[in-house]
């Protein structure tokens, strides 16, 4: 990696986001870190975001990681909800436009299209990052979105995009490649690390899981995306071979009802396990104690629990759709398969779990993979480069004909000043 950071001193970034931790998910665990680490190295970073359950009852908040985050809109619901929380953040905009000098804007909805052109009026730069696959052509559906789309082709100076599908879909709706970077989202590298064999065995009785049963792990929202009945399927395969084997799914959704009819029709009731949402921190004890992780999904932007199972050395068995192409190679850091193939995702379980030194080397593999390229400093190296650049040098981002898209890009990419 050729990122260099630090040099031009102090940000002060404003981050919108309409959900944050303790909301799990992608992009919300990756505000919180992004802005922990901002501030650790003596950055100003303020987070405004939708109150209301499971955030806590106050306007200002110091979260448990360190960030100050501001809320709004926490006594109202639905639409009326979204309503008041734009017209705040456009408030806020206005009324401290002089605590920051970058808006950085995580997440669609009304907060961004009323609160593009209040900071276009303020002259603040403008940077947003795109938080999944499908955004883009969703936003190009509605009205709101359309007027969102159209204004960030002409006002943000960066969009931020987390895998190659992604980018494709922001150039077909209007936006320019010359606006339009890869930024994968960061892991806790030390959080996520390989547990010794000691510890894997004090995990497995704490969680309850038998000492020698082959573990598979799925951990994330229990949603249709996820395509989840196709894993449970290929797990009855594999059952049928190794009698003993778990699938552990950590998480809850909307899904859930029906995973859970699926697996009493495949007789799977002994087999698998619902585990429901858990804290941010357990999820790497659940990772720890896997033999394999499995995201079978249709689509995705950038697969957190992906690169978190890799950093705990977990070998993965992942559908073939870009964004995981983008972590897994084929036989390298785990298997791929094609989105609704039970049998092919059966397959790839039941090789991974008969190879236990394979398994070994891949997680090796992985490991080494997120340690090179998606560490939280590592990420937080590229933001600090966003940013100055956004300030210093706009529109001089880049020393590449092509925009980034992928970590095989990281050796050639340096920002400009």
């Amino acid at each position: 990696m050729i990122l260099k950071s630090g040099a031009e001193g102090p940000l002060s970034v404003l981050l919108v986001c309409h959900s944050y931790p303790p909301v799990i998910g992608g992009s919300e665990i990756e505000a919180q870190r992004v802005c922990k680490a901002l501030i650790a190295r003596g950055h100003r970073v303020q987070v405004v975001c939708a109150g209301g359950p499971p955030m806590p009852p106050l306007r200002d908040w110091i979260d448990p990681e360190g960030v100050p985050v501001r809320m709004y809109g926490e006594r109202w619901t639905g639409a009326l909800k979204d309503m008041i929380f734009a017209l705040r953040v456009a408030g806020m905009l206005i009324s401290k436009r002089h605590d920051y000098q970058v808006v950085y804007f995580l997440m669609q909805g009304l907060h961004l299209a009323l609160g593009l052109p209040v900071a276009k009026a303020l002259r603040k730069p403008i940077v947003m990052k795109i938080s999944g696959s499908g955004v883009v052509p969703f936003m190009a559906g509605t009205a709101t979105g359309r007027l969102e789309l159209a204004w960030l082709r002409r006002w943000a100076r960066y969009v931020m995009v987390l895998n190659d599908g992604m980018r494709q879909e922001a150039i077909d709706h209007g936006l320019s490649s010359d606006q339009l970077l890869w930024m994968p989202n960061p892991v806790d590298t030390d959080e996520f690390a390989p547990a010794s064999e000691a510890h894997r065995r004090i995990l497995r009785s704490d969680l309850d899981v038998p000492t020698g049963a082959p573990v598979v792990l799925y951990c994330g929202r229990l949603a249709p995306e996820k395509q989840l009945p196709s894993l449970l399927e290929a797990f009855a395969i594999v059952v049928r071979r190794l009698p003993e084997a778990r699938l552990v799914l950590v998480g809850d959704g909307p899904a859930r009802g029906e995973l859970e009819s699926l697996v009493s029709r495949l007789n799977l009731q002994s087999n698998t396990r619902f585990v429901g949402s858990v804290r941010p921190q357990q999820v790497s004890s659940w990772m720890k104690i896997a033999d394999i992780f499995a995201l079978v999904s249709i689509n995705e932007g950038f697969p957190c629990a992906v690169s978190e199972a890799m950093s705990a050395g977990v070998a993965c068995v992942v559908s073939d759709i870009p964004a995981n192409r983008q972590l897994i190679k084929e036989a390298k850091q785990g298997l791929l398969a094609p989105v609704g193939n039970s049998d092919a995702i059966a397959a790839a379980v039941l090789r991974l779990l008969a190879d236990a030194p394979l398994r070994a080397e891949m997680g090796r593999a992985g490991r080494k993979c997120i340690l090179d390229n998606y560490s939280t400093n590592r990420i937080a190296d590229r933001y600090e480069d966003l940013f100055h650049a956004t300030l210093v040098h706009p529109g001089a981002i880049g020393n590449q004909e092509r925009p980034l898209t992928s970590v095989d890009d990281l050796q050639s990419f340096k920002l400009m000043r």
